[in-house]
């Protein structure tokens, strides 16, 4: 097994790092190191790390962006493998044993595992958990079956070191480092992988103005790895760039989609009633496979998952807002030097500045 340092990135994380720290004490396959980054934190992540026994830095300011906190901590490393961990996740007792077999394949470079949510409290949490289990049990699989995943999550994603820091260490010019260091290894040919039996699970927002600064980072980010990759990937990774493609229809779309009951009530003799029972029965024959599958493979109430299906369209609604204006500013706005694009790393309880790449 090869060797792994763990970085934990952390700004004002006191409640949610123990659960992290102590699922790494936890593993079948013990990390050589962990290291919390305790990033200008004012309550107690660096005594609550401390007091896990694990390496704390602390820098002498703020850094402004979990990127920045990540290369702080990548000189200390010395490991064959880095292992980038949210300091609100707690990974599967198994994640490093499962995680590292990856790394047999020498094209390999970067690779995640399956995440979920560790609550559903809240009709966010429900939402965003009918969300990962359809993605990381349908899209996720068929995208690594084709060697293109779209991203490895940084929530859990384990990097060889060497490519690692000379490639500059973890992406500091886009909002999102995850997607920009999986678009660029694969446009220089290496393999990025998604090893969906090592299970991570994910303290997503509970409240709505989290899921919005969250959601607005995550879009604003894939639109920014747009501008930047989509040219090199055409030419040198195509079958990822369709998957972004397809990802920018069906933004593009999506309204058209929700609309579509309405344009056949209003143009058709098809009652409104009629027309939407049509579309809710296409939605659920389009959603309930992987979700069935997905309840099976995790073990999960099958009942309790189809029920939090109906959750996941107000995310979607905060999804597709935020997407289409991050389309509007990165996109057009920012090429046309009429907007700096997001700059700000918001996590959602907490934002700190990040530069603009």
């Amino acid at each position: 097994m090869r060797s792994v340092t763990v970085i934990v990135p952390a700004h004002n994380e006191e409640e949610g790092l123990p659960a992290t720290l102590e699922s790494l004490t936890r593993q079948t396959v013990r990390a050589d190191e962990v290291i919390v980054v305790d990033d200008g934190s004012t309550d107690r992540t660096g005594e609550v790390a401390a007091g896990h026994g694990v390496t704390v830095l602390r820098p002498p300011r703020n850094l402004g962006s979990k990127a920045k906190a990540q290369n702080y901590a990548l000189p200390h490393c010395d490991t064959d493998l880095v292992l980038a961990v949210d300091a609100d996740t707690v990974l599967a007792p198994d994640y490093i044993e499962r995680i590292g077999p990856a790394f047999d394949d020498p094209g390999v470079v970067v690779a995640a595992g399956n995440v979920q949510t560790r609550f559903t409290r809240t009709v966010w949490e429900r939402g965003r958990s009918v969300e990962y289990l359809f993605g990381f049990h349908w899209q996720r699989p068929i995208q690594n079956r084709a060697n293109s995943p779209m991203v490895c999550s940084g929530c859990c994603s384990a990097f060889r070191r060497d490519v690692l820091v000379a490639s500059g260490g973890f992406p500091e010019r886009t909002i999102v480092e995850d997607m920009d260091f999986t678009w660029s290894r694969q446009i220089e040919g290496r393999r990025a992988v998604y090893v969906g039996d090592a299970v991570a699970w994910a303290a997503d927002p509970e409240t709505l103005r989290y899921l919005r600064k969250q959601v607005w980072r995550w879009m604003a980010g894939f639109c920014q790895n747009v501008r930047l990759h989509l040219g090199p990937l055409v030419t040198r990774k195509p079958l990822l760039a369709l998957w972004i493609l397809l990802a920018l229809v069906e933004i593009l779309t999506a309204p058209l989609w929700w609309a579509t009951p309405f344009v056949l009530a209003a143009t058709t003799e098809q009652s409104l009633a009629s027309a939407l029972a049509w579309w809710v029965a296409a939605e659920v024959l389009l959603t309930a496979p992987p979700l069935v599958y997905a309840a099976h493979r995790r073990r999960l109430p099958l009942l309790g998952v189809l029920l939090n299906i109906p959750c996941v369209y107000p995310n979607k609604v905060v999804n597709l807002y935020y997407a289409w204006k991050a389309l509007a500013v990165e996109l057009l706005l920012v090429p046309l030097r009429l907007s700096r694009g997001l700059t700000v790393y918001e996590k959602g309880r907490a934002s700190t500045p990040c530069p603009a790449g």
